[in-house]
């Protein structure tokens, strides 16, 4: 039984997350040598303390959590192995813990050998950008910790991934029957793993995967009808930043995104938008706490 508007609510230790009220903001900590924003720390031999240092100005910019991620998801980009990954989000999500102990952490991988590393260093949220699709022990892992779970939707396809060297990666020839519903439902479907698991209703945040297996048009729409994958009953987490969907509708590389990730974020959140996955903190803590006294009140 999916919880009812005055019962949405979060509660992680002390720390509590009321949906509705007003928008949450997630700051981006890449810990990868190809992120296509350009901002991975991996390559830097002092990515650690580096790293610390990017979540210090994130929380001081407004930051509600942020999200560590050790693989890169972009259109092409190579795998790594669960062990390469944990080598690089483990001993960033301890030190950003040690050192900012109230901080709300989230792991951004689909593998459950590294989320669970992850949470005994410190995370708190486990970012599964596969939906619970990818590894089946991860829905267990959730459930057993008793963790709340960011459930993505995905089709990337390698195969139907395009890379321009100035604007990056982004999908071509993607088919969707209906755009909407098919999102919905293989949300839903993920969902569905969880509930199987033993996950709990408040431990549920859906993505609506915006740049994963959708064209550029694909996103555009999708986020302009977000509101119908709020109607899920769930709180919705949206990440638009610095995507290719917004540098092909600009002709703009990553690094000159910051205007069309804005828009990005006031349409979502006008549209339902509970949290916004960002790198831009600062800039972005400010569009939200505008858009939110518009659309809430």
């Amino acid at each position: 039984m999916r919880q009812t508007m005055t019962e949405k609510t979060l509660t992680i230790g002390t720390r509590r997350l009321a949906w509705g009220e007003r928008t949450y903001l997630m700051g981006i900590i890449n810990i990868t040598p190809d992120s296509f924003s350009g901002d991975g720390l991996a390559k830097a031999d002092d990515f650690v303390s580096r790293a610390v240092e990017q979540a210090g100005r994130f929380l001081s910019e407004g930051a509600d959590l942020l999200d560590v991620g050790g693989e890169s998801t972009r259109p092409g980009a190579r795998p790594v192995s669960a062990e390469e990954e944990a080598a690089r989000v483990v001993p960033v999500i301890r030190a950003i813990a040690s050192r900012f102990p109230d901080a709300l952490l989230s792991v951004d991988t689909y593998k459950a050998a590294v989320a669970e590393s992850a949470l005994e260093a410190g995370a708190h949220i486990i970012n599964d950008v596969w939906g619970l699709r990818a590894d089946p022990q991860m829905a267990v892992l959730a459930a057993r910790r008793n963790v709340p779970v960011i459930l993505m939707h995905n089709r990337s396809k390698p195969n139907d991934a395009s890379v321009e060297a100035r604007l990056g990666g982004r999908y071509v020839g993607v088919e969707y029957a209906d755009l909407l519903a098919d999102v919905r439902r293989e949300l839903m479907e993920s969902v569905a793993l969880a509930y199987a698991a033993g996950v709990q209703d408040d431990k549920i945040i859906l993505d609506p995967g915006i740049g994963f297996g959708k064209t550029v048009q694909q996103n555009l729409a999708l986020l302009n009808r977000l509101d119908e994958v709020c109607a899920l009953g769930f709180p919705v987490l949206l990440g638009t930043s610095r995507k290719s969907f917004i540098g092909y509708t600009l002709d703009l590389p990553a690094d000159q995104r910051a205007a069309g990730t804005a828009a990005t974020v006031a349409v979502g959140i006008a549209r339902g938008a509970d949290i916004v996955r960002v790198h831009d903190v600062g800039q972005m803590a400010q569009v939200a706490r505008m858009t939110d006294a518009i659309v809430r009140g």
